[in-house]
């Protein structure tokens, strides 16, 4: 993995702006924010911007900031988890001098002049931990290393994926022994309301279920808006649906503005083949996609439905967008 890359050019640039990807989620916003804390507590007088869209329920990780266009002339951009161009979610990156990439998908599309991904790797905020610990120059205050902690505690759901390995634990151990507090972020990321308590409740009321055990649930505007809720929130609740016995492939259909956006999950076939049919992509277990309209959902839910029963009777699946 060539870190030395990154630090050379951390050191050349005096504007750095870090970007992430559309829709961010935990590890998005940690290794964003693990990133800034790193060169700016190594770096002081450099000037450093996180941008990606706002969440309110990783806001404790730090904010994301608002920059004019000429901020970006003779900038370094750095693109943390971030599989494709498309989906970079400010696409002023193009105006900086050179872009790095920081990734752990599955390699897709090298946008970057230099691109450090590691398809292993479970986490980008992992890969930013390594790169903080491989050089003793560089330095991290304790709310850069809760932000690494907190990407890497929600990419891998609690260290439950099967990308977690000895070496996922060691970084984590070592970011605990720089001051994280385990209980904050516990706290911080299970805090509920009452209208997000009430749109549980509705996608459990609401769920259904395929013959061959693809458990789905959906969110229309008119649900999101009687929650209160963003699209971003309503995202996150993909994980109810998981670790029923009978359905080792779970679904999550939001409706945004101009497409319905689709979260899958799986805790045995791998989905990101189903994903990338749909001009989605992901990784084998966690994935996502997008559809014009609802009727377009029927034949995502039933190329699910087929891939779990090849899945359950052991024989090959090839997939066959639309399948009637």
């Amino acid at each position: 993995m060539n870190f030395d890359i990154l630090l050379q050019k951390i050191k050349e640039y005096d504007k750095i702006a870090i970007f992430g990807h559309t829709r961010p989620d935990g590890d998005c916003y940690g290794s964003l924010n693990g990133l800034k804390n790193i060169i700016l507590t190594t770096f002081p007088k450099k000037r450093v911007f996180c941008l990606t869209s706002h969440v309110e329920s990783l806001s404790f990780l730090g904010k994301m900031d608002s920059i004019e266009d000429q901020e970006f002339e003779g900038a370094l951009a750095i693109v943390c988890d971030t599989s494709t161009r498309e989906r970079i979610c400010d696409q002023r990156y193009k105006l900086c001098s050179e872009i790095i990439k920081v990734d752990h998908h599955i390699i897709i599309d090298n946008y970057g002049d230099y691109n450090i991904v590691d398809e292993d790797i479970a986490a980008t905020s992992l890969l930013i931990s390594k790169f903080f610990f491989k050089y003793p120059e560089l330095k991290i205050t304790e709310k850069g290393a809760t932000a690494l902690y907190t990407g890497i505690m929600t990419d891998t759901s609690n260290f439950r994926y099967r990308g977690v390995n000895l070496e996922t634990f060691v970084l984590a151990g070592k970011l605990m022994e720089l001051g994280v507090d385990v209980e904050y972020i516990d706290q911080q990321l299970s805090v509920e309301s009452i209208r997000t308590t009430k749109l549980k409740a509705y996608i459990y009321k609401t769920l259904e279920v395929t013959e061959h055990g693809v458990v789905y649930a959906k969110l229309n505007k008119r649900i999101i808006k009687k929650f209160n809720v963003s699209n971003e929130e309503a995202a996150t609740y993909v994980s109810l649906l998981s670790n029923i016995k009978e359905c080792p492939v779970w679904i999550l259909f939001i409706e945004y503005p101009k497409e319905i956006r689709i979260r899958v999950r799986s805790n045995g076939p791998d989905i990101n083949m189903l994903a990338e049919a749909y001009g989605g992509g992901g990784h084998q277990k966690a994935a996502g996609a997008s559809v014009k309209n609802w009727s377009k959902t029927k034949s995502f839910i039933k190329e699910a439905n087929y891939l779990v029963k090849c899945y359950k009777e052991n024989i090959p699946y090839e997939n066959r967008k639309g399948r009637v």
